[in-house]
């Protein structure tokens, strides 16, 4: 009998495949909502609901030479995890003591929406290093860890 792959895997995977949903031009981002071993909501960065994609209109911050990690107001997608966030009011779940498990390490702004829902831990596959987002984890006492490894050909 072949051994089962461990919870964190299974839903880290399952992260890699939310982000293919992704309409992001730079950066396929997937994350899950896990509570006591169950998926509560997905979520992938891309516009949001009847606006335009970027692969119609083309991608402000390309346009503008905005970099990775900055000027987050400009740009026509929601972030994986604020996604998350939004499908669990939608559909009226708590995230409190939820488990997200991401794509790539949340951003301050998301960082700040997760501490207030009260997940409990937020698992990552590719860092997004931010020493701010990382002191605010730590000081709310929400667990955050890597969890390196290539999930999408597993």
């Amino acid at each position: 009998m072949s051994e089962r792959i461990p919870w964190p895997v299974y839903f880290m995977r399952i992260a890699h495949l939310v982000a293919e949903r992704s309409t992001c031009l730079r950066r396929k981002v997937g994350a899950v909502a896990v509570r006591d071993k169950r998926m509560i909501a997905t979520g992938y960065n891309g516009t949001p609901t009847n606006v335009p994609h970027c692969a119609e209109v083309g991608c402000i911050r390309e346009r503008l030479g905005i970099p990775s990690g900055q000027r987050h107001e400009l740009c026509r997608g929601l972030h994986a995890e604020q996604n998350v966030i939004i499908q669990c009011a939608l559909h009226g779940l708590s995230l409190a003591g939820a488990e997200i498990y991401c794509t790539t390490e949340p951003c301050l702004i998301c960082t700040k929406m997760l501490i207030n829902c009260q997940v409990k831990a937020i698992y990552f596959a590719e860092s997004y290093p931010d020493e701010l987002a990382n002191a605010m984890l730590k000081e709310a006492g929400v667990e955050h860890a890597h969890m390196p490894g290539d999930y999408r050909n597993s």
